[in-house]
């Protein structure tokens, strides 16, 4: 047991796997450090992922093209940050129990329209592999980082992409502004609820493309509850991350390490019942966010409504 582990086949296969994990979570994760960052808390994330889950399969399996599955995910997700967005900037309500609310949404109808549509399983060509020319050629790394459907690609370049948006353009500037010190930056001209706007269907239609991809980038399939809690653990990668695309990329890949680590000793037969297995990276969430409380250093306005002239 311990040679195959050891085995080159298998940690190539961990690691590649590893990384097709790591795009979904980087989507969900980096939509909703934007959302964060202007101050808005959305636990909605599971139940957007669900609904860009079942729309891109829907608009695949019609058109037979993934790349309008992609739009329709990306499209739901855009739909569902708006709602949130008036929830949460116009109505002021209490972001906890509304994104609760948003969650609960999208896995129920998400459910209902799959059940009304398709009624059983059924599958989509998806995105196929496209392996980089003599890069993929290159023995271990080769098929570890340059044999990846082009929307893992996209995931891991908008890691730096995010972070120049972030620390480097006035925009970022104005974000951050309006996360650590609203009034302040009303004073200052910014328009916060507008910026709070923009976040929130930004960080929704991220959510929506990574839910997307789930179906028609690395299961070409939809199923109930398809998302299995990633949503939940994007947010908790967003407190891991300390809201740095960077420390976002590196707490994705960690906890798809571990998610691609309990999948390879299933297939070799690692002797350990598989639900023990499964749990490894819910386990490792609990952790990450249990150390994570009390030396957070989040956004000082995080999920305070901003009232202009505090009334």
């Amino acid at each position: 047991m311990v040679e195959q582990l050891l085995a080159q086949g298998f940690i190539i296969g961990v690691l590649a796997t590893s990384i097709r994990l790591t795009a979904p979570m980087l989507f969900a994760a980096l939509g909703e450090m934007f959302a964060e960052r202007a101050g808005v808390l959305n636990l909605g994330v599971e139940g957007i992922m669900l609904m860009g889950a079942y729309f891109a399969f829907w608009a695949s399996f019609t058109s037979e093209s993934p790349w309008l599955g992609l739009v329709a995910g990306m499209a739901i997700g855009g739909l569902m940050g708006l709602g949130m967005a008036f929830i949460s900037v116009n109505l002021r309500a209490n972001q906890g129990i509304s994104g609760i609310g948003i969650y609960l949404l999208g896995w129920g109808l998400s459910s209902l329209f799959f059940r009304l549509t398709f009624g059983a399983i059924s599958g989509v060509a998806g995105f196929q592999p496209v392996n980089i020319p003599i890069l993929s050629a290159i023995p271990v790394l080769g098929p570890v980082l340059f044999q990846h459907n082009v929307v893992v690609y996209i995931a891991l370049l908008l890691v730096p992409l995010s972070y120049v948006v972030l620390f480097k353009t006035t925009f970022g500037l104005s974000l951050r502004a309006v996360g650590e010190n609203p009034e302040a930056a009303d004073t200052m001209g910014i328009q916060v609820y507008l910026i709070q706007y923009v976040c929130v269907i930004l960080g929704g239609i991220l959510a929506g493309l990574a839910g997307a991809f789930l179906t028609v980038g690395q299961m070409n399939m939809f199923v109930d509850n398809i998302t299995a809690g990633r949503g939940f653990i994007a947010i908790a990668l967003v407190y891991f991350g300390r809201w740095s695309p960077y420390g976002i990329l590196a707490g994705s890949f960690l906890f798809s390490i571990v998610d691609a680590l309990q999948m390879w000793m299933q297939v070799i037969g690692f002797g350990v019942p598989y639900e023990v297995l499964v749990m490894q990276p819910y386990i490792l969430t609990v952790l990450v966010l249990a150390l994570a409380v009390g030396r957070s250093g989040g956004p000082a306005a995080l999920s305070k409504p901003y009232v202009r002239g505090g009334t």
